[in-house]
């Protein structure tokens, strides 16, 4: 099964067909280390290893290509999850500082995220302000020059091995965003889920902060940053989708049943119909949304959340057969369907539910 035939699409220059090529070489050869329960220190790994293979630039960037970041994680996610991970928190966590950051601030931490030497993150939630991003109840007060943030972040990717957090708070003048160096916050208390990842309570007390941008204008920037990487959390599910697709596929030739190989059951036939048929729809919505931010520059709201809705909900389903098709091999701890079983359901959840999906994509139908 060739994975590069989609490049060919309209939707991509010669240039991307070429960054997929060069990735997946790369990633066959540089990820057999990235699975594991020691997510620290494999994620810790990853990130110089990206870095020093100059991939991490394409993410943290001031003019980053969607269509780029979508094809690294592609191609990771189909790897290994981890170094998917690894790979947009550099982007997502440094993203702000490239849209909205002094040029102090951009010299200080965007080179050092993108050569892998420092490690970025991103604190928006609470434990009262999820989805609900005005509910949220960290505050930012001015002290002369400085700005001090007292306030609790939960489900913090990256938290507790990040060295800087853009941390976003409520100001006099409204949400703010900050960089908030992580010798300032309480990171200790870890968040364990189903697949394994550096993710931790934030705690910050009198922490001082940088402003990014104005005061008050926090929410939008967190905005226009999950503007460009929402997108993306479609092409990493296409990439989890994908192998476990090709694994279906092989256990199906392989496996015996009744004098007969399972591929040759009409059932299984339908399900693998299925699951390609989604990958192609999925990739179609995704890659379509990055061309249009890439071309256009405007923004992508409504084709973002159609391309995270579908995709991710369409590999929970695919992986969940390939589970099924692969049979006790597809539940055995360390076998790849059983590794994305796990690895696909955040994807559901983070950046926008699926259920906030739906309610962005029909305010702007009802909007327009």
């Amino acid at each position: 099964m060739d994975r590069f035939v989609h490049y060919g699409w309209p939707f991509f220059e010669a240039k991307h067909a070429q960054l997929a090529r060069e990735v997946e070489g790369w990633a066959k050869d540089n990820l057999a280390h990235a699975h594991g329960d020691d997510a620290d220190a494999i994620c810790k790994r990853l990130v110089q290893d990206l870095g020093c293979a100059g991939y991490l630039k394409h993410c943290v960037s001031e003019k980053p290509d969607v269509r780029s970041i979508a094809i690294l994680r592609e191609v990771f996610a189909y790897h290994a999850g981890l170094a998917d991970f690894s790979f947009v928190m550099q982007g997502l966590g440094s993203g702000p500082i490239a849209l909205a950051g002094s040029d102090a601030l951009k010299k200080k931490y965007l080179p050092k995220a993108a050569a892998g030497d420092a490690i970025a993150a991103f604190a928006l939630s609470e434990p009262g302000a999820g989805s609900d991003v005005q509910a949220m109840s960290t505050t930012a007060k001015k002290r002369g020059d400085a700005w001090v943030l007292d306030g609790t972040k939960t489900w913090i990717s990256n938290g507790g091995i990040a060295d800087f957090y853009v941390v976003f708070a409520k100001a006099d003048e409204g949400i703010s965003a900050f960089v908030v160096d992580a010798s300032e916050v309480d990171a200790a208390e870890r968040i364990e889920i189903v697949a394994p990842h550096p993710m931790a309570v934030i705690k910050l007390k009198n922490s001082r902060g940088m402003l990014l941008g104005e005061p008050g204008q926090g929410f939008k920037l967190a905005m226009r940053n999950l503007d460009i990487f929402r997108t993306t959390v479609a092409a990493a599910a296409l990439g989890f989708s994908r192998r476990a697709l090709q694994e279906a596929l092989q256990r199906a030739r392989e496996r015996k049943m009744f004098g007969q190989a399972l591929a040759d059951f009409q059932m299984t036939q339908a399900k693998l119909a299925d699951m390609a048929t989604a990958i192609d729809a999925g990739a179609l919505l995704t890659y379509r949304s990055g061309w249009k931010k890439d071309t256009q520059g405007t923004r992508v709201t409504r084709e973002a959340a159609m391309a995270k809705m579908f995709a991710t909900e369409a590999a929970q389903t695919i992986i969940d057969d390939a589970v099924q098709i692969c049979g006790g091999l597809g539940v055995m701890r360390g076998h790849p369907v059983e590794r994305l079983y796990r690895e696909v359901r955040a994807l559901r959840i983070y950046e926008g539910a699926t259920e906030v999906q739906k309610l962005i994509i029909s305010r702007d139908l009802l909007k327009a």
